[in-house]
Protein backbone atom coordinates (compact mmCIF):
# COMPACT_ATOMS: atom_id res chain seq x y z
CA UNK A 1 0.00 0.00 0.00
CA UNK A 2 2.87 2.24 1.00
CA UNK A 3 4.40 1.69 -2.26
CA UNK A 4 1.06 2.34 -4.34
CA UNK A 5 1.00 5.66 -2.40
CA UNK A 6 4.59 6.71 -2.85
CA UNK A 7 4.10 6.11 -6.89
CA UNK A 8 1.02 7.83 -7.33
CA UNK A 9 2.77 11.15 -5.24
CA UNK A 10 5.44 10.10 -7.83
CA UNK A 11 3.72 10.24 -10.88
CA UNK A 12 1.57 13.40 -9.68
CA UNK A 13 4.81 15.46 -9.04
CA UNK A 14 6.27 14.82 -12.13
CA UNK A 15 2.68 15.12 -14.09
CA UNK A 16 2.44 19.31 -12.39
CA UNK A 17 6.29 19.69 -13.19
CA UNK A 18 5.51 18.85 -16.62
CA UNK A 19 2.38 21.16 -17.09
CA UNK A 20 3.82 24.14 -15.75
CA UNK A 21 7.06 23.82 -17.46
CA UNK A 22 4.48 23.80 -20.78
CA UNK A 23 2.48 26.80 -19.18
CA UNK A 24 6.34 28.59 -19.01
CA UNK A 25 6.68 27.58 -22.22
CA UNK A 26 3.60 29.12 -23.79
CA UNK A 27 3.99 32.28 -21.67
CA UNK A 28 7.55 33.18 -23.01
CA UNK A 29 5.84 33.08 -26.80
CA UNK A 30 6.15 36.19 -28.13
CA UNK A 31 2.50 37.18 -28.75
CA UNK A 32 2.63 41.34 -28.94
CA UNK A 33 1.79 42.63 -31.76
CA UNK A 34 4.59 45.51 -33.61
CA UNK A 35 3.35 49.21 -33.06
CA UNK A 36 3.61 51.45 -36.09
CA UNK A 37 3.53 55.29 -36.10
CA UNK A 38 2.68 56.56 -38.89
CA UNK A 39 3.61 60.33 -39.04
CA UNK A 40 3.33 60.96 -42.79
CA UNK A 41 0.92 61.09 -44.81
CA UNK A 42 -1.66 62.28 -42.15
CA UNK A 43 -5.38 61.04 -42.00
CA UNK A 44 -7.37 62.76 -44.67
CA UNK A 45 -4.00 64.31 -46.17
CA UNK A 46 -4.81 65.24 -49.87
CA UNK A 47 -1.96 63.94 -52.00
CA UNK A 48 -1.19 65.50 -55.64
CA UNK A 49 -1.71 62.95 -58.43
CA UNK A 50 2.00 62.86 -60.46
CA UNK A 51 4.25 63.48 -57.33
CA UNK A 52 5.83 61.34 -54.85
CA UNK A 53 4.07 60.03 -51.99
CA UNK A 54 6.27 61.54 -48.97
CA UNK A 55 6.18 58.69 -46.15
CA UNK A 56 7.79 58.62 -42.74
CA UNK A 57 6.86 56.23 -39.83
CA UNK A 58 8.57 54.57 -36.84
CA UNK A 59 8.05 50.86 -36.43
CA UNK A 60 8.71 48.62 -32.94
CA UNK A 61 8.15 45.57 -31.46
CA UNK A 62 9.12 43.95 -27.80
CA UNK A 63 11.18 41.61 -29.85
CA UNK A 64 12.67 41.94 -33.17
CA UNK A 65 10.74 43.26 -36.17
CA UNK A 66 10.16 41.29 -39.49
CA UNK A 67 8.39 42.83 -42.68
CA UNK A 68 6.32 46.08 -43.60
CA UNK A 69 3.95 46.51 -46.45
CA UNK A 70 2.02 49.52 -47.53
CA UNK A 71 -0.85 49.02 -49.78
CA UNK A 72 -2.99 51.76 -51.31
CA UNK A 73 -6.25 51.09 -52.95
CA UNK A 74 -9.40 53.13 -53.76
CA UNK A 75 -12.02 53.93 -51.04
CA UNK A 76 -14.63 55.21 -53.82
CA UNK A 77 -17.35 53.28 -51.82
CA UNK A 78 -16.30 54.52 -48.28
CA UNK A 79 -15.78 50.72 -47.39
CA UNK A 80 -14.07 50.15 -44.27
CA UNK A 81 -11.22 48.28 -42.73
CA UNK A 82 -12.14 47.55 -38.96
CA UNK A 83 -12.08 43.86 -37.85
CA UNK A 84 -15.04 42.43 -40.14
CA UNK A 85 -14.44 44.75 -42.81
CA UNK A 86 -12.25 44.11 -45.70
CA UNK A 87 -13.79 44.80 -48.99
CA UNK A 88 -12.38 45.02 -52.11
CA UNK A 89 -13.86 47.76 -54.46
CA UNK A 90 -14.80 47.16 -58.27
CA UNK A 91 -13.12 50.39 -59.37
CA UNK A 92 -9.36 49.58 -59.91
CA UNK A 93 -8.12 53.34 -60.37
CA UNK A 94 -4.72 53.77 -58.80
CA UNK A 95 -3.39 50.80 -56.45
CA UNK A 96 -0.27 50.21 -55.27
CA UNK A 97 1.27 47.04 -52.67
CA UNK A 98 4.75 46.65 -52.23
CA UNK A 99 6.48 44.63 -49.35
CA UNK A 100 9.98 44.83 -47.78
CA UNK A 101 12.19 43.26 -45.26
CA UNK A 102 13.61 44.41 -42.09
CA UNK A 103 16.60 43.39 -40.28
CA UNK A 104 15.70 41.69 -36.78
CA UNK A 105 15.93 44.96 -34.76
CA UNK A 106 13.34 46.27 -31.88
CA UNK A 107 13.02 49.91 -33.90
CA UNK A 108 13.23 51.79 -36.85
CA UNK A 109 12.95 54.86 -38.90
CA UNK A 110 10.80 54.44 -42.50
CA UNK A 111 11.75 57.25 -44.65
CA UNK A 112 11.20 56.81 -48.11
CA UNK A 113 9.57 58.38 -51.78
CA UNK A 114 9.39 55.30 -53.31
CA UNK A 115 5.71 55.51 -53.93
CA UNK A 116 4.88 57.65 -56.98
CA UNK A 117 1.46 58.85 -58.36
CA UNK A 118 0.71 58.56 -61.82
CA UNK A 119 -0.28 61.31 -63.97
CA UNK A 120 -3.15 59.13 -64.95
CA UNK A 121 -4.47 58.63 -61.71
CA UNK A 122 -8.42 58.65 -60.94
CA UNK A 123 -9.20 61.61 -58.25
CA UNK A 124 -10.91 60.43 -55.13
CA UNK A 125 -10.63 59.08 -51.95
CA UNK A 126 -8.36 56.65 -51.21
CA UNK A 127 -6.87 54.09 -48.53
CA UNK A 128 -3.68 54.07 -47.75
CA UNK A 129 -2.65 51.26 -45.10
CA UNK A 130 0.73 50.22 -43.74
CA UNK A 131 1.17 46.50 -42.55
CA UNK A 132 3.96 45.28 -40.28
CA UNK A 133 4.95 42.11 -39.24
CA UNK A 134 7.26 41.17 -36.26
CA UNK A 135 9.66 37.79 -36.80
CA UNK A 136 7.13 36.41 -34.82
CA UNK A 137 4.50 36.50 -37.19
CA UNK A 138 2.33 39.02 -35.25
CA UNK A 139 1.02 41.53 -37.34
CA UNK A 140 -0.65 45.15 -37.10
CA UNK A 141 -2.19 47.44 -39.61
CA UNK A 142 -3.05 51.03 -39.55
CA UNK A 143 -5.46 52.74 -42.23
CA UNK A 144 -5.45 55.78 -43.22
CA UNK A 145 -7.95 58.19 -45.42
CA UNK A 146 -6.32 59.81 -47.81
CA UNK A 147 -7.18 62.02 -51.38
CA UNK A 148 -5.68 62.28 -54.71
CA UNK A 149 -5.92 65.24 -56.81
CA UNK A 150 -4.20 67.53 -59.42
CA UNK A 151 -4.98 70.28 -57.42
CA UNK A 152 -3.48 70.61 -53.72
CA UNK A 153 -1.30 68.77 -51.71
CA UNK A 154 2.40 68.97 -51.10
CA UNK A 155 4.63 68.63 -53.42
CA UNK A 156 8.09 67.10 -51.81
CA UNK A 157 10.86 67.70 -53.83
CA UNK A 158 13.57 65.38 -53.40
CA UNK A 159 16.83 66.19 -53.97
Amino acid sequence: MRKSILFKSLFLSAVIAFLLNSCTEKEMADTVKPVIHLIEPAQGDTLRIGNEVHLEMELSDNEALGAYKIEIHPNFDDHGHGAASRAATASVAFSFNRSWTLAPQKNTLIHHHEIVIPENATEGKYHLMVFCTDVAGNEAYIARNIVLSHEGGEEHPHE
